[in-house]
């Protein structure tokens, strides 16, 4: 096990870059949507002019940014739980919290999430779906695939928890306990 938890724990730390890297990239749409909202209001009460697609594209925004976003949050511990009960747990005993429910839970349901979202995805894209609205956004297709990504990137999250969890397990203490920022 001794060999085989370093190459681990290397799969563990990419897959937390590639969610760090995401989380980080697709944060930015919240200042664009912000923008975006107010250049709507603006132009809407100050020119009495509107367009569709520019306010679909805050629902997208706003849509991408938690879809793409969730598997980010979880790497950062920030999702809801119940911390009344598991800030007094030992280190070992917040392990296994996690891994199980990771295991149990969490990768269970991304793996449901992926396969009932894969016909209704590849539907959309045999279609190019785009808008209901006439004048709104093309590409709706690309928006649905996101639901694709989102449980892809917390499935990787989740086997980088595991994985994180059976080192602390085993008595290796990671880089966060450590002080370490992530």
């Amino acid at each position: 096990m001794k060999g085989v938890l370093p190459l681990l724990e290397r799969i563990a730390s990419l897959f937390e870059v590639i969610n760090e890297w995401m989380g980080r990239a697709i944060s930015w749409l919240s200042l664009l949507m912000v923008l975006v909202t107010f250049t709507v209001v603006v132009l809407r009460y100050a020119f009495d002019l509107g367009w569709i697609w520019l306010q679909e594209s805050v629902t997208f925004m706003h849509g991408a940014l938690f879809l793409v976003g969730a598997a980010y949050t979880l790497k950062h511990d920030g999702h809801v739980r119940v911390d009344i009960f598991f800030q007094g747990f030992s280190t070992q005993k917040k392990a296994w919290v996690d891994l199980l429910g990771s295991l149990l839970l969490l990768m269970p349901v991304c793996l449901f999430i992926f396969v009932v979202s894969w016909g209704y995805v590849a539907q959309s894209w045999s279609l190019h779906e785009g808008s209901r609205e006439a004048g709104g956004l093309d590409g709706v297709y690309l928006f649905k695939s996101l639901m694709l990504l989102m449980a892809g990137l917390l499935l990787l999250q989740g086997v980088s928890t595991v994985i994180r969890c059976v080192s602390r397990l085993l008595g290796k203490v990671d880089r966060v306990e450590a002080g370490s920022d992530g």
